[in-house]
């Protein structure tokens, strides 16, 4: 069964004869066209059309496995009316603002506009082999930079110097960055999502490095938090917490367990060595198209893992004034258990 097919299956079972989506991975996802931001896809029961504007002629020509349509707003709304008319059109909710809704109400007066969530999410959740093929790729791009660059993160250097050594690595190797690079050193470290900044790497402090590589549209994330020098006692105990922690529930991963009891069984490992006030996010996500995708890995999960999800595990501990520690795999799950497919080095404290 084509993603078109799977999509209109979820379609019925939704209630709506047509989707209009505006999501641009869920544009890459069932279209192919790489410039999603700039294109929107209007599925029914007998087709699917890409809606881009000139700038994409050629491209949408070349990556396109749908008809596409060439014109810019009104044109597009115009051309789209014929097929959208008198039928339920789903709209994603969680991404079309309202004053594009206030457009398409404006364009199709005879359509009724029906928000939908999950629609194109839930197909992306399981991976192809052409997918998992392109995380891979992604990764071991991003384990590759962590070990060139990891000598360089040491006392005098800036977190800013870190984190752009780490992004022209994974450029030279074909990648691009996922998100922006997080380098949090000291005190930083307390920061979940702190910035890499101009503040000098001290000495006798953990540095927090949350990275991932890019390619052909598809993600990486990993986390490792390293040693420089001698950190104090206190924070070595925050290091092997957060490891402990993190080694179980990787090793926990396999089909049919809850996102919830994973996401259960690191907190109370860090509950029990006195830390999980400072646990400040869950678990982890899924990875993708987008970086943090379905499932996600919360203690209000009602989500299962199935074979074939890519999935991060980070526990983490952030204690203000003092520091934090993130360890972060990124783990795909199999018929018999889970592959760990990050494989930089772990700091042993």
């Amino acid at each position: 069964m084509t993603a078109l097919d799977q999509l209109r299956s979820a379609m019925r079972r939704a209630g709506v004869d047509a989707l209009w989506i505006s999501d641009p991975a869920n544009v890459r996802a069932i279209s192919g066209f790489s410039s999603g931001k700039d294109g929107k896809v209007l599925v029914t029961a007998h087709g699917a059309t890409l809606y881009t504007d000139a700038r994409y002629t050629v491209q949408a020509a070349e990556e396109a496995t749908v008809p596409q349509f060439i014109a810019r707003p009104p044109e597009t709304y115009v051309h789209a009316r014929d097929a959208a008319g008198g039928l339920r059109v789903g709209f994603e909710a969680d991404h079309l603002t309202v004053a594009l809704l206030d457009d398409l109400r404006d364009h199709w007066p005879d359509a009724s506009l029906v928000p939908v969530r999950g629609l194109v999410h839930g197909l992306r959740v399981t991976k192809t082999v052409r997918e998992l093929d392109a995380i891979r790729a992604a990764q071991r791009i991003a384990d590759a930079a962590f070990a060139q660059v990891r000598p360089m993160i040491r006392p005098g250097v800036t977190e800013l110097d870190v984190a752009l050594e780490l992004e022209l690595a994974m450029r030279r190797a074909g990648a691009q960055s996922a998100f922006e690079i997080i380098v949090a050193s000291g005190p930083n470290g307390a920061k979940p999502h702190g910035v890499a900044s101009s503040r000098v790497i001290g000495d006798d402090e953990l540095v927090t490095v949350d990275m991932g590589a890019r390619v052909d549209g598809y993600h990486s994330d990993m986390t490792r938090t390293v040693a420089v020098g001698e950190p104090s006692a206190e924070l070595r105990r925050l290091y092997r917490a957060v490891l402990e922690a993190e080694q179980a529930a990787v090793a926990a991963v396999r089909p049919g367990i809850r996102a919830a009891d994973l996401d259960r069984l690191a907190r109370d490992l860090l509950t029990m060595h006195g830390l999980g006030e400072y646990f400040a996010h869950s678990l982890g996500h899924g990875v993708g198209l987008d970086v943090h995708e379905a499932p996600g890995l919360r203690a209000t999960s009602e989500e299962v893992l199935e074979p074939g999800m890519v999935i991060t595990i980070e526990p983490g501990v952030y204690v203000p004034g003092v520091g934090g520690v993130r360890i972060e795999d990124l783990v795909l799950v199999t018929e018999t258990g889970s592959e760990v497919l990050s494989l930089a080095e772990k700091e042993q404290l």
